[in-house]
């Protein structure tokens, strides 16, 4: 498709470019960025508008945000302030100077007993609940973005969910914060002297917001208007609640920053009382006639217990049905006017559920229902359950148009005006051409979602959408309810907020905005807006670039799991610069690629955890390894394709240059990093003092006891780099350790005879070397369909992420040998013993303690629960920090880049020293260090060991070390 207008990088103007030099001065240059490629990737977030940063501040401290905000005010730039970027109504994107508020402010600190929680607004969700949940604890705010929102998002949106209400949500729960005002001032709420020390710095506001609680106050419509509002879930606007809710100004400031989305001030810290988690839960679906018989029975249902009601229209159900398990009446329903409510219970104790459960029968007897409902606890069950409402997202999103935008927006009415109002949208709907919409939400609230696919880039379509908006308007506020139940007013409903809450409570607003921010700084056309057209104005365009990307909807949920976040870019934003590059001038395309090929090529990992988080399936690091291998010179192939027939001989020159590698000197590391300066990086690893001395040949044959159990599989990375045998010297190799737990447990394994000729293919498929990929895929299989006998015998191999790319064997082979494949069985070596050794040894003087570092191939086969059961069998205390993740050696690539995997290991490697001072503290291990550091595979333990200085090994190296017998 060809587009009208191409996109450029916007003119730099001379307050720009002063305030960046003055930012450069006060802070360091690297803080600072005006790269093409960093402006572009951070323009885009969740939402469905692009506005293009003139500069990127990556703050270190909530003193960086001030002095960003004095350079900004000084030199009349705007600001925006920027964590997750999930945000969906265009709130955390601006033309000014972004400050990204995510990288340096992760901490998460639980007081109390987790009674209590203190978190930076870069911390996500689910890591703070990660912390909380050993207390049976959690933060209020339920949102659905939990993997990927951030602390600052949750306060700056107000966030709840779908199960917390009004009760539990932000403004309810937060109980103090650490603000930074437009001013600079920096100012604790949670101090015994706030409200005197916000007084004194901050005189003019201290006194407008008592003017303003005290206008706010005396006016009765006002205070009729912001209860009945307020008495559901209220995104749009201020917070203006706060002047009825509290006294002190401290108290009203500190209330209305919530949901004010970066346009009061910066939250650099916040203080939440948690609130406890309910163990014991029930899921069932009820689906009804209509939408009117479903809305009818909420009363009774939320009277019987239910804590969750999540509603799924007609056109809902028949996008999920096809995914709907086989054994559920769902799935050969006649859907017509049907509506569905997906309900829970949630109690304390097994006997709460069993009463409740009770109760809801006597109600679900009396309910107009066109299918049986069971209600269950079975985990299982319950996650197919969810499937049908979560995977909502994912169906639709997935299969729209390419080019297309998807829209998810929120609103929420009276809970008596629902049926009205969703029967009322379906009109809307189909009168502007929107037949593939969906509606659900949290119906216990009032709120509904609701999901639209339009073309954006298409004028005809955009004043549709503007038509559409109008009318949506029209319907909610005739409803009496409001335009942002959860979403945040942003950008997409600015210039309704005069007409939901009237002249004089916008005028309030607007007072409130001048006190805070006087120069009107922070995220201007965010929440006031006198532009009756803003919302669709700076509209993104979604241009089709690769059909396995194309349905990125740009959410971000792939970016905490991502390890090159904190030093180059993200899936997200991979994905977006392909897009800005198919539709940018020459000029900024020529730059953006040649950025492009370092920072979102040679830095991706490739390790696909992207794909494990994405709600619509997109494997980026798989896209980036397609990628490498377009841009493979054909001489590149041919030497891939030759090493794949040689393998044997090329693991002994690497075995013998790694002997040298044991007397690396000063002049040796020198030497590499002067070739990596010449020549490309991906060609030329750096050479360090902690690169392992050679490997042994691989064993071949049969090995182990007498009994059969499978045909082993030893991994080339660990013959080509000598074992870690621990601080003792004493642990066997992995592939040693192995062999000798199986003789202890009578198992025998047979090992084929050309094993040191093979390789699990995934340095061919990390480095796009296609033609040698192909040789060494039908090398393996030839090899293991033999050994297997056919398929008989499970292939064991002793490295996670080998075992993981023996898996993905099959997608380069054809005719019978794809056939034949199917059959074969994998298994990584961790279960094996799991399964077949830990049975039949036994364990004695279990070690203190052990730290895991779950591999990334480990998430990908869902073998994380078989690390920790063999951690378990030899170890009283295993513990896995709340801040793991991929580490990025990725194979040879933290040779490559070990810049890679020094941004990927930090913060890891930072809560293994603070948890091995705890340690210290409590007199435990020596020096509070852990007994035993351990992982599943060599290179991620090379890249732990170099990370922390502990030696990491393989949990079976451990294992064989406590195993003293066969059990009788």
């Amino acid at each position: 498709m060809a587009y009208s207008q191409l996109i450029d990088l916007p003119a730099t103007s001379a307050e720009a470019q002063a305030a960046v030099a003055e930012l450069r001065a006060k802070l360091a240059p690297d803080v600072v960025s005006t790269e093409p490629l960093d402006l572009m990737a951070r323009a885009h977030d969740a939402s469905h508008f692009l506005l293009t940063p003139k500069a990127v501040v990556t703050a270190r401290s909530a003193q960086d945000v001030a002095q960003a905000f004095a350079a900004a005010r000084a030199n009349g730039l705007p600001v925006t302030l920027r964590s997750g970027g999930t945000s969906l109504s265009g709130q955390a994107g601006g033309d000014g100077i972004l400050i990204d508020v995510r990288q340096n402010f992760r901490r998460v600190d639980i007081v109390e007993s987790g009674e209590r929680v203190i978190a930076g607004p870069g911390a996500t969700i689910r890591s703070v609940n990660a912390r909380l949940h050993r207390f049976g604890r959690k933060l209020g705010p339920d949102p659905a973005s939990e993997i990927a929102c951030t602390v600052g998002g949750v306060v700056a949106n107000n966030s709840s969910g779908m199960a917390c209400g009004t009760e539990f949500n932000t403004y309810q729960t937060l109980e103090s914060m650490v603000l930074v005002l437009p001013s600079g001032t920096v100012l604790d709420t949670g101090a015994p002297d706030a409200n005197d020390q916000l007084r004194t710095k901050e005189p003019e506001l201290f006194a407008g917001l008592i003017a303003l609680r005290d206008r706010v106050r005396s006016n009765p419509h006002s205070v009729e208007r912001i209860r009945h509002l307020f008495s559901m879930k209220n995104t749009m606007g201020y917070g203006i609640n706060s002047f009825l809710d509290h006294n002190e100004p401290v108290k009203i400031l500190e209330h209305l920053v919530i949901g004010s989305e970066g346009t009061l001030g910066f939250v650099a810290q916040a203080t939440f009382r948690t609130v406890p988690v309910a163990p014991h839960i029930a899921t069932g679906l009820f689906v009804f006639p209509r939408v009117t018989d479903a809305t009818d029975a909420l009363e009774a249902l939320l009277a019987s217990g239910a804590k969750t009601l999540e509603l799924m229209d007609a056109r809902s159900l028949q996008v999920v049905q096809p995914d709907v398990a086989a054994d559920n009446p769902l799935s050969t329903l006649a859907i017509k006017d049907h509506t569905a409510l997906l309900v829970e219970l949630q109690e304390m104790s097994a006997e709460a559920l069993a009463q409740a459960g009770e109760v809801m029968a006597k109600t679900v007897s009396t309910l107009p229902l066109d299918l049986p409902v069971e209600f269950t606890s079975d985990s299982r069950k319950r996650a197919e359950l969810w499937h049908v409402r979560k995977g909502l997202y994912t169906t639709v999103a997935g299969a729209r148009p390419v080019g297309t935008t998807p829209l998810l927006e929120d609103i929420v009415v009276p809970v008596g005006a629902l049926s009205n109002t969703v029967e009322s949208l379906g009109t809307i709907f189909t009168a502007n051409g929107y037949d593939d919409a969906v509606v659900f939400g949290h119906a216990k609230d009032g709120n509904v979602h609701f999901m639209i696919n339009p073309h954006l880039d298409d004028p005809a379509e955009l004043a549709t959408f503007e038509r559409f908006t109008d009318e949506l308007v029209d319907l909610i506020l005739d409803n009496d309810g409001s335009l942002k139940a959860e979403h945040g007013t942003g950008r997409v409903m600015a210039p309704f907020v005069r007409r939901q809450y009237g002249d004089e409570l916008y005028e309030v607003m607007r007072e409130l905005k001048r006190l805070c921010d006087p120069s009107n700084m922070l995220n201007p056309g965010v929440i006031i807006e006198d532009n009756p057209r803003a919302h669709v104005e700076n509209i993104k365009i979604m241009p089709g670039v690769q059909p396995k990307v194309d349905a990125c909807v740009e959410c971000g949920y792939c970016e905490p799991t991502c390890p090159s976040k904190d030093v180059a870019v993200t899936p997200r934003q991979r994905i977006a610069l392909m897009r800005t590059m198919e539709v940018a001038t020459p000029a900024l395309k020529a730059e953006l690629e040649k950025a492009f090929n370092y920072e979102a090529i040679d830095l991706c990992a490739a390790d696909s955890l992207c794909v494990t988080s994405c709600p619509v399936k997109i494997d980026t690091g798989k896209v980036m390894k397609s990628l490498r291998a377009e841009r493979a010179p054909r001489i590149a192939q041919i030497a891939g394709n030759i090493a794949a027939k040689n393998w044997d001989k090329a693991g002994v020159a690497v075995r013998a240059g790694l002997g040298v590698g044991q007397h690396i000197n000063p002049a040796v590391v020198a030497t590499t990093k002067a070739l990596r300066k010449v020549l490309p990086t991906e060609l030329v690893p750096a050479a360090g003092k902690d690169l392992p001395g050679p490997g042994s040949k691989r064993p071949t044959g049969h090995v182990g006891g007498a009994n059969v159990r499978g045909v082993f599989f030893p991994s080339c990375i660990s013959a080509m780099f000598a074992p870690e045998r621990g601080e003792d010297g004493l642990l066997k190799g992995v592939d040693e350790a192995l062999i000798s737990l199986c003789t202890s447990a009578g198992v025998g394994l047979n090992i084929p005879q050309d094993i040191n000729s093979l390789c699990c293919t995934t340095v061919w498929q990390s480095k796009g070397l296609v033609d040698g990929l192909r040789t060494m895929s039908e090398m393996v299989f030839d090899s293991v369909w033999k050994a297997s006998k056919g398929g008989l015998l499970p292939i064991i191999s002793d490295a996670a992420s080998c075992t993981h790319g023996l898996f993905d064997v099959g997608d380069k082979l054809t005719g019978v040998r794809a056939e034949q494949f199917k059959t074969l069985r994998f298994v990584d070596a961790i279960t094996f013993a799991r399964e077949e050794i830990l049975p039949n040894v036994n364990v004695t003087e279990k070690l203190e303690s052990v730290a895991l570092h779950p591999t990334c191939s480990m998430v990908h086969m869902g073998i994380v629960g078989d690390l920790q059961s063999v951690a378990a069998a030899v170890a009283d205390d295993v513990v896995v920090p709340d801040d793991w993740g991929c580490c990025a050696f990725a194979g040879d690539r933290g040779m490559l880049h070990p810049e890679l995997t020094a941004s990927a290991t930090k913060a890891e490697s930072r809560e293994i020293r603070e948890r091995e001072e705890a340690r210290k503290a409590q007199g435990l291990g020596s020096d509070g260090r852990f007994t035993a550091y351990a992982s599943g595979n060599r290179t991620c333990e090379m890249g732990m060991s170099r990370a922390t200085e502990r030696p990491y090994v393989h949990i079976l190296q451990v294992l064989e070390s406590r195993v003293t017998s066969t059990k009788g």
